[in-house]
């Protein structure tokens, strides 16, 4: 599944690295944000709490982001909704 994009709120990117044996994952909305896991679901669960994060940091630190803060409200509730 290489280059395959993942379904979440945000376009996520996944590649294998047959070196490393590892899915890597990055947000090119969220200034690439990157994770890896070694399974496909890992890798998505590492990239919703990085999202995660990211969203909560750039809020307290009063960062842009490219939507509004309701906006990002409304994706946190829905990527926590998931995560579990």
């Amino acid at each position: 599944m290489p280059g395959r994009t993942a379904k979440l709120p945000f376009e996520v990117r996944m590649e294998w690295d047959a070196d490393d044996k590892l899915w890597g994952t990055y947000v090119p909305a969220l200034n690439h944000l990157s994770t890896f896991g070694e399974t496909y679901q890992q890798a998505l669960e590492q990239t919703r709490e990085a999202i995660l994060g990211y969203l909560e940091a750039a809020e307290k630190e009063g960062l842009p982001l490219p939507f509004d803060v309701e906006h990002a409200r409304a994706i946190r509730g829905s990527l926590t909704e998931n995560v579990a």
